[in-house]
């Protein structure tokens, strides 16, 4: 079975806390350098988890504040 990219795997650690309960609506997601130093991963896989993420309606970006778990 091939190994999922990182930026998927990053999007369903995201996805997962949020199942959870580990991040609640309206909780605001950690930093992309933050993302990045706790995963090890580049800007730009975080910048695809995110995007992957914000398409599918489980976060929203608020334009100057940050990434935000989706009220769903």
């Amino acid at each position: 079975m091939p190994v999922k990219p990182k930026w998927e795997q990053l999007a369903d650690h995201i996805r997962n806390q949020i199942e959870s309960g580990e991040l609640a609506p309206g909780d605001q997601l950690p930093s992309t350098a933050q993302l990045r130093a706790q995963h090890g991963v580049s800007t730009t896989v975080v910048r695809q988890a995110i995007l992957v993420l914000q398409t599918q309606g489980w976060v929203q970006g608020v334009h100057g504040l940050g990434v935000f778990v989706a009220d769903r």
